[in-house]
Order: structure tokens, then sequence, then C-alpha cells
């Protein structure tokens, strides 16, 4: 059975426990109340106490069995429609033994599926009305009455005790309901970040890598069409070398990914993380894509989590500034530590994404980044002319596995 089927079942669960009703309805209660009539008949026939019963009184006997068919439903309804039987019954002085156990359960389904407060002042007019009663028609007896009101008090408390036990169970089912669909919701969420991450770091890994093989095929195409008689073998060699790079990067890079979440799925560790000390590579292969890229990284040191959410930004800046920056772009890599921060900038001489073209995902994506470590990242056009990427990562405490 999943997760999301026992939910429901520990909710009807927790009611029935609390309110003492099940599947079958009114049978229970109906089977009830035919075993005590039963019962009261035969008490009422071999144990004389009183009057001998008469037609008036086996009527007043039996009709008073009848409301505890809907007992669990209407529990003090049932009472008083009971006690508008019985009532008359014990007053007439027929037999006082006959009607005890339909009186207890009687009581005893107030005192569960009522409140303390309503049980207590229902125990208390009875217990008065009862003396009043006894003391005008039955004097003698008061001893008795006494040893049977003790009775009734005693299955008041039995019955408060057992609405307190319920009480304790169902609160009980419903916080397990609650954590049930808690860890639902958690796990939903553990599934939908894995996801994005995965999808983040795809992106980041192929668009940048695709870009790249892009321009070095646009420089091949270009040398070997601008003419044909006089070949530059060297440079189309060159091109080709630099996308075969290119290419044995992007798979290893993705061996590596890959590696991690496979890791990641088996509740190993998740393997290293690209971090700063990468950059290099990442403004190499930038600047065998044609832009002419110039850095200023100093920065000591950072968490694994802030570095590896720094290298994936720098990453796709520098394949936006590739793609949309224009032929030989001039860019403009900063790096630098102020304040508990690690403070990035790309900044490049292009018009950034085109307006009108498709909408992708890499701004999307480095925003997530910089909040999956806590970070603020702003991306646009700068008043100077270029688009510019900058973040803020703090640095002072370590997020790691927010990758």
């Amino acid at each position: 059975m999943q997760a999301s089927d026992k939910s429901p079942i520990l909710a009807r669960l927790g009611r029935r426990i609390r309110t003492g009703t099940g599947p079958l309805g009114l049978w229970p209660d109906a089977l009830l109340a035919l075993g005590l009539a039963a019962l009261d008949s035969v008490t009422g026939q071999l144990l004389v106490d009183g009057r001998p019963l008469d037609a008036l009184g086996w009527t007043l006997l039996l009709v008073g069995h009848v409301p505890l068919v809907w007992r669990s439903r209407r529990p003090m309804p049932v009472f008083c429609l009971m006690g508008l039987a019985i009532g008359p019954y014990h007053a007439l002085d027929y037999n006082h033994l006959a009607p005890i156990p339909l009186t207890m359960v009687a009581l005893y389904t107030l005192a569960v599926a009522g409140s303390a407060r309503r049980t207590l002042i229902t125990g208390s007019v009875i217990v008065v009305l009862s003396l009043t009663l006894n003391g005008l028609t039955n004097p003698e007896g008061m001893v008795e009455f006494v040893r049977i009101l003790g009775w009734i008090i005693a299955v008041l408390l039995f019955g408060g005790y057992i609405r307190v036990q319920r009480q304790y169970v169902a609160s009980a089912l419903e916080r397990a309901e609650r954590a049930e669909r808690t860890r639902e919701e958690e796990a939903r969420r553990r599934v939908a970040e894995e996801r994005l991450r995965i999808a983040r770091d795809l992106h980041d890994l192929l668009a940048h890598s695709i870009t790249l093989i892009g321009v070095q095929t646009s420089v091949a195409a270009h040398v070997l069409a601008a003419d044909p008689e006089r070949l530059d073998r060297e440079t189309v060699a060159k091109a080709l070398d630099d996308i075969a790079e290119t290419c044995r990067s992007a798979r290893g890079e993705l061996r590596t990914t890959l590696d991690v979440l496979r890791a990641s799925e088996h509740g190993d560790a998740r393997g290293p993380l690209p971090g700063l000390d990468g950059l290099s590579d990442l403004v190499e292969a930038a600047q065998l894509a044609g832009a002419r890229v110039e850095q200023n990284v100093r920065v000591c040191g950072a968490p694994p989590a802030v570095g590896a959410a720094a290298y994936r930004i720098v990453q796709e800046a520098l394949t936006n500034a590739v793609r949309h920056a224009g032929s030989e772009p001039a860019v403009r890599v900063e790096l630098y530590e102020d304040t508990g921060a690690l403070r990035l900038s790309v900044t490049d001489d292009g018009t950034g994404p085109n307006p009108g073209g498709t909408p992708g995902y890499g701004l999307v994506g480095m925003r997530e980044r910089a909040r999956s470590v806590g970070g603020t990242l702003d991306a646009g056009p700068r008043d100077a002319g270029g688009f510019e990427v900058s973040a803020v990562l703090p640095i002072g405490t370590d997020r790691e596995g927010n990758r």
C-alpha cells in the first residue's frame, strides 16, 4: 500500500475511534438493543424487586430499549427518550432490577460520547432527581438506592475514562496522518528539487559545450568556404582540434555529472563539485570560441557549494556572451571577496539575448544557482553599453548539498 493510500484510512479510523461509530451503520446498536431487551425481560421475570410487570410495565420496559438503536449517533436524545419510558416505569414501582442494564448502557454511551462537563451535569441531575423521587415514593429503600447511585457514578466515570482513551488514540492517529502527509510533501519537494538540479546541470553543461562547438564549427566552415583554392589547412585543423577537445571535455563533465547523480540516488557521496579552480578552463574555452576574455580573480577560497554556484554562473554568462555578443566579443570576468560574500561579474560589449528570440533557461538557471546558496543575481544591459551579469554569494556558511 502506498503512503497516499494510508492517509485516508488513518483519517477514517481516527474519526470512527473518536465518535465510536463503525462501517456497519445501525446494526451493532440494534443488536445490542435487542439483546438488552431479552436480558431485561428475563430479569423482570426471575428477579422480582417491586411491583410485578403487567401490560403497562412490559410496554414501558420494552419501549425504553427502542432508542438504543441510535445511541452512537444521538446519545443525548436517546437518553432523554429512554428516560421518558423508564422514569414512569420506576415511578410506578415496577421491578426496579429489570431496566438496570439498559440504564447503565445509556449512561455509559452518554459519558463516552459527550464532554466531561456534560457528563458531570447529567450525572448531577440524575442523582438529584432520583434522590428526590425515591425519597417521596420509597423512603425505606434509600440505602439500597444510594448503592445503585454508586454504580451509576462508577459507570459515568468509566465512560469518561474510555472517552479520554478514544480521544488520545484518535489524536495519535491524526498526528500519524499529518506526519505521513508531511513525509509525502517532503518527498515530492525533494523530487522536484532534484529534477530542477538535474535540469540545471545538464543545461549548463550542454548549452556551454554546444555553443562552443557551434562557434568553432562556424569558424571551420568559414575558412573552407572563404577561398577554397588557398585553403588554410592549419586553421581548419586547429578548429577541428578545438571541436574535438570541447567534445572530450563535455563528455568528461557529463560522465562526472552522471556519476554524481548515480551516487546521490544510492545515498553515496555526491562526488566533487566544479569550483573556482575550473574558471581558467572556462576562460580558455571562451577564448578558443573567439572571445577576448579578461579575468580578474581575487578569491582565496569559498565553500564548495558557493564555488560550484559561481562556476556555473560564470560558465553560463560566458556561453551567453559567445552566443549573443557578436564576433570576437570583449568579455571581462571579475571575482573577489567582500564583507563575507563572493562577488562576481561578467560583462561584455554585446547587447545580450535577442529580445525577439525564443526565451531560454540560462538567466533563470543562474538566478536559481544564486538563490540555492542564499545569494542574489542581477542581469541586464549596462548604461555604458553591453550586457552584465553580477551576483553576490554569501560565503559565511556552507550550504553544501544545495547544488
